[in-house]
């Protein structure tokens, strides 16, 4: 009886070790975020970066999504890339770690792997606007029309008086010949956008 006492003593200080470290490491990681957070504000983004790496963990999402953010708005899009990719790999299902990633794969212009990156993002949530617009934009960009507007139809169908869905889908189906249809959407572009430049110029291409 008396072992069992001592066992059950052992097991309950172990957990208040446990217990107390582990409040330790979070209020340390809470802080270290913190600092970032205030390096950020004055735009100190070595600093921030530095607060941060002081506790990073290889595996934890929330410091690899930071970090990867830090990076970027560093301009430093190499880096930034490699931690955003380490938080995708660690949430695979995670949209906003693949939208994170986007940004340092469009200034680095890697239109291959983005244009997979958004196909990875609509596998998962199919209506995604953000995905459909910028996918639809690269197949524009590659006069890859028919491609382009099966996204561009998903934005617009989902924000029906959103500029850019009207705008880039009326401009894909003057190229795909579907005069009419361009009309009306370049129309409803100005509704949102009067005296658009380029809706202005896309209706004067149509006889």
């Amino acid at each position: 009886m008396e072992v069992l006492k001592r066992s059950i003593l052992a097991a309950l200080l172990l957990a208040t070790s446990l217990y107390r470290l582990n409040a330790q490491n979070e209020a340390t990681l809470q802080a270290a975020f913190k600092e970032s957070y205030t390096m950020e504000s004055i735009r100190k983004f070595p600093e921030a970066i530095a607060a941060l790496t002081k506790v990073y963990e290889e595996k934890s999402y929330e410091l690899n999504l930071r970090i990867g953010w830090l990076y970027y708005l560093n301009k430093d899009y190499q880096q930034s890339q490699v931690y955003y990719q380490r938080a995708v790999n660690l949430k695979p299902y995670a949209i906003e770690a693949k939208l994170g990633l986007s940004q340092p794969l469009a200034a680095l212009q890697y239109t291959d792997k983005l244009l997979q990156l958004y196909e990875d993002v609509l596998k998962i949530d199919a209506l995604h606007s953000v995905a459909n617009y910028w996918a639809g934009v690269i197949h524009y960009n590659r006069l890859k029309y028919e491609d382009a507007s099966k996204h561009f139809e998903k934005v617009v169908n989902l924000y029906p008086f959103d500029y850019d869905g009207n705008h880039m889908l009326a401009w894909t189906y003057l190229n795909l010949g579907r005069s009419n249809e361009a009309k009306i959407l370049f129309n409803k572009a100005l509704l949102a956008k009067p005296g658009d430049t380029s809706c202005l110029d896309g209706l004067s291409k149509i006889k």
